[in-house]
């Protein structure tokens, strides 16, 4: 079978490369393995922007029927990324920080930064400006699930919380204790 690129059900183009069956195994070689890292990294990291997805557990290599399907298997070659390979691939993109453990101390699940926690933290800030929101006491729940869909709507909280300890070192955001939990208050600073 020729390599060639495929359109997933959800509009994803994965690229040719996931229509070779080595993609799908851990390399002996540590060039050819760096290389298929990157590769994967990659693929993951705009697969989960695509489908705006931001935990990836080494289970969802071991389950069908997951949002991550489409990509950790290809039932076109019959392959699929083993849970030991997909952990591997999970720790690489922690150790170049585009992604952490998520909870910390265990090496099962991770949050994704298809986007950094500091250009989370800019989005944050401009969808305050945009939404008049300065000055305004705004609880976690306003910010991740709002009555008209945002940027960062179903944003996870410590991803959020990264965003916003990011925001307050430079004076443009404030941590607050609130009744329900945990709010912030935005200001107008500058970078």
């Amino acid at each position: 079978m020729a390599l060639s690129t495929h359109t997933t059900t959800t509009g994803f183009l994965l690229p040719s490369i996931h229509s070779a069956p080595p993609f799908f195994t851990q390399q002996p070689n540590p060039t050819t393995q760096s290389i298929a890292s990157e590769q994967w990294i990659r693929l993951i990291l705009s697969y989960a922007r695509h489908r705006r997805l931001f935990t990836l557990r080494v289970e969802d290599a071991e389950t069908a029927g997951n949002d991550w399907d489409e990509v950790l298997r290809n039932e076109r070659i019959n392959r699929r990324v083993l849970p030991s390979y997909l952990s591997a691939i999970i720790a690489s993109m922690a150790a170049k920080n585009v992604a952490a453990y998520e909870p910390p101390k265990q090496n099962r699940s991770a949050l994704l930064y298809w986007r950094l926690p500091e250009e989370w933290a800019e989005v944050l800030h401009e969808w305050a400006i945009s939404t008049g929101q300065l000055n305004t006491i705004l609880t976690f729940y306003d910010i991740t699930d709002p009555p008209i869909e945002s940027p960062l709507t179903n944003i996870p909280l410590p991803l959020l919380r990264k965003a916003i300890t990011i925001l307050a070192k430079t004076n443009r955001a404030q941590l607050i204790g609130v009744a329900d939990g945990e709010g912030v208050r935005f200001f107008a600073g500058s970078k």
